[in-house]
């Protein structure tokens, strides 16, 4: 099935909605449907390099322009610079997302003219093509790079030691060579003609930095322009890459826009069933950008490789997101297993075993590092969970043989105490906490002071404790008395009855935490619930009533004090706003799980929820789902563009849903 998401061009946000590319090691290319760099990271080739660069900003901008005969050069797009309105084309007539690759389709005095883009897998190499798609004579596309190199997080006016840009040149290879970076190297399938004429743009200005309170001005340099003559069905292609010319030479440009459709075709295929929906066709590839090789962690790919194992993890979300354990393992079955793709579920759970420390997995991985940060409490609960949704489904019991000494380590260190102050108290619940980290995932802090301070006894982590307890029963046959004192306690401690649900922290420093959050949802969702039965509709009911919008639950009750409406501002503004009612689209996950276990014959309801998100897939960053949205309409999109474990958990809860509907007129979705 070719899938096709075309952009109604008319609306006032449709050039400023974005586009994403990824290559699976990391690297991705990002950008405004308009052409404007509006955000630091918006580039045509951000490479995933090994440490100590991390993902590096190796081609910025491309103002690119059309001649005709003698006329003077029309622009495509151009920067803005401080002080200017938006440039935004007329020329501009058509977008679309065509198979994840995104085509532009321009008319300029009656000539037609196609662009298109793509990343070759496990490379970081960017094929851009031009196409003209009317039969004249004497038309050029003049393409001019403009760069910055620099590391994917540092801002656009930093300043780059000796930052000048050289260019050598031999049989039409060109070579983009600045102090401290890797060399870009640059190749065309057609003649072209190089300018060697150097330009800056000193005051560029990137308009969503300066919403969001960073630096938002800097400058761009280009040593050059290529000119290049436009035949008319004839693609041409620039290709823009830090690999070695014989990487960059194994695959013409028409071998690498095949290769690249048919690995989308066989995603797809892959993906079985499911994809004959466009929609769940649709997130199939949106969750194909998540999945990822870590090249940035090259010493750490060797030994596994030597196991025999690939290493494999899931990036939280682009464009500043690396991988994240938490993140990792609760996308981990609507990025991998339901899609088809077991094997890059095997190597992830093997990659994460391969990290724990002190009972934990990894938190994340900083960008350009090579050791993971643990300041987590529920990622490595989250594993079980991960662990238990791939037996389930695969049937592959077998990878216990390997894991079950250490998920025993595991909760052995849990039981005993670990770091950050994760022990099970006497009770048999588990508590966290140390000053100045937040260790759950609503993790946001400004300094030293954590905006969400949830030490204590959480929730949702007590629910996953008692699910993994479960678990590790299931699997070693062997009960824990642990597992029914958790159960206890937790059902006599966390209800509360003046609310008729459950406290969102017990036993805190200022004792019982009664903020309305979602995160009590998981003592039902989870494989084995913690929360008596009896209590399942009350929790539901309060949770639809006070936190459900159109595009995920709120984090806090709209009646709470500390409840914010909209995350927008500076980043101590938007940290304060993070887990205060900002919604999250992932969390209709665990609702919808709850929904269909309170009502499993009602789901007219469920289905015009995820009706909505397949409306999303048209909007804001094309074709993926974002991080966050504002808690009341009209819900700004916020937060990264394109977040794993949202398009994961929607594509699970379509597929969820699906095994309900298989007699009903919603079947279809």
């Amino acid at each position: 099935m070719k899938t096709a998401t075309k952009i109604d061009l008319k609306t006032p946000e449709a050039a400023f909605h974005e586009w994403l590319v990824t290559n699976g090691i990391g690297g991705f290319a990002c950008g405004s449907i308009s052409g404007i760099p509006m955000r630091k990271y918006h580039s045509f080739l951000n490479a995933a390099l090994p440490a100590p660069y991390g993902r590096t900003i190796m081609l910025n901008y491309i103002h690119e322009s059309i001649i005709i005969a003698n006329q003077p050069p029309i622009a495509l797009s151009n920067v803005r610079l401080v002080g200017e309105e938006p440039f935004l084309s007329t020329h501009l007539v058509e977008f679309r997302i065509e198979d994840g690759i995104p085509i532009w389709k321009y008319e300029i005095n009656g000539l037609l003219f196609e662009k298109s883009l793509f990343l070759v897998y496990n490379q970081n190499t960017l094929h851009i093509s031009y196409k003209l798609l009317s039969n004249i004579e004497n038309a050029f596309l003049q393409w001019r790079p403009f760069f910055h190199f620099r590391r994917n997080e540092e801002a656009v006016n930093v300043e780059i030691p000796n930052e000048s840009y050289t260019v050598q040149a031999r049989d039409f290879q060109y070579e983009i060579q600045c102090p401290h970076f890797p060399t870009l190297r640059i190749h065309s399938n057609a003649p072209t003609e190089l300018l060697l004429v150097s330009e800056e743009l000193p005051n560029v200005f990137y308009q969503t930095e300066a919403e969001r309170g960073y630096e938002s001005v800097g400058s761009l340099k280009s040593p050059g322009a290529f000119i290049v003559t436009l035949t008319p069905n004839k693609r041409i292609s620039f290709v823009v890459s830090v690999e070695s010319w014989e990487t960059i030479f194994a695959l013409s440009h028409n071998e690498a826009w095949h290769v690249e459709r048919i690995r989308k075709k066989n995603l797809l295929r892959t993906a079985g069933e499911i994809s004959k929906s466009p929609f769940l066709a649709k997130l199939v590839l949106a969750a194909d950008q998540f999945i990822i090789s870590p090249r940035t962690r090259f010493n750490d790919m060797v030994r596994l490789q030597a196991f025999g194992e690939s290493v494999r993890t899931v990036i939280a979300g682009y464009p500043w997101f690396t991988d994240w354990g938490r993140d990792t393992m609760i996308s981990l079955e609507g990025l991998t297993l339901l899609t088809g793709r077991s094997r890059e579920a095997h190597s992830i759970l093997h990659t994460f075993a391969y990290y724990i420390q002190d009972g934990l997995i990894p938190n994340m991985f900083p960008d350009g590092e090579v050791l993971g940060i643990y300041n987590t409490a529920d990622a490595t609960l989250w594993f079980f969970h991960a662990i238990d949704r791939y037996i389930d489904i695969t049937g592959d019991g077998e990878i216990l043989d390997f894991l079950l000494p250490k998920l025993q380590e595991i909760i052995n260190q849990h039981i005993k105490g670990t770091r950050f102050g994760i022990k099970m108290d006497d009770d048999g619940l588990l508590m966290q906490g140390q000053e100045g980290y937040a260790l759950t995932w609503m993790d946001a802090k400004m300094g030293d002071w954590i905006v969400t301070p949830r030490r204590g006894k959480a929730v949702e982590i007590n629910a996953l404790w008692y699910n993994a307890l479960r678990l590790f029963e299931k699997w070693t046959k062997q009960p824990l008395d642990i597992a029914k004192k958790c159960y206890d306690s937790f059902n006599q401690k966390f209800w509360n009855a003046k609310t008729n649900c459950l406290y969102d922290v017990i036993e805190g420093k200022n004792g019982n935490d009664d903020a309305l959050r979602p995160n009590q949802l998981f003592a039902i969702s989870l494989t084995f619930p913690v929360l008596d039965k009896k209590h399942w509709k009350a929790v539901l009911d309060i949770v639809e009533k006070e936190l459900l919008t159109p595009y995920g639950l709120r984090t806090l009750s709209p009646t709470h004090p500390d409840f914010k409406s909209s995350y927008d501002g500076d980043l101590r503004t938007r940290d304060g706003a993070y887990h205060q009612g900002t919604v999250w689209p992932w969390l209709i996950g665990p609702y919808i799980d709850v929904w269909l276990k309170v009502y499993p014959n009602e789901t007219k309801q469920i289905y015009d929820i995820l009706f909505v998100f397949e409306e999303l897939l048209n909007k804001f960053c094309i074709g993926t789902i974002g991080e966050i949205f504002d808690a009341h309409a009209p819900y700004n999109v916020r937060g990264c563009f394109a977040q794993a474990w949202s398009i994961a958990e929607v594509l699970r809860s379509c597929i969820n849903l699906k095994t309900h509907l298989k007699n009903s007129p919603y079947a279809e979705l």
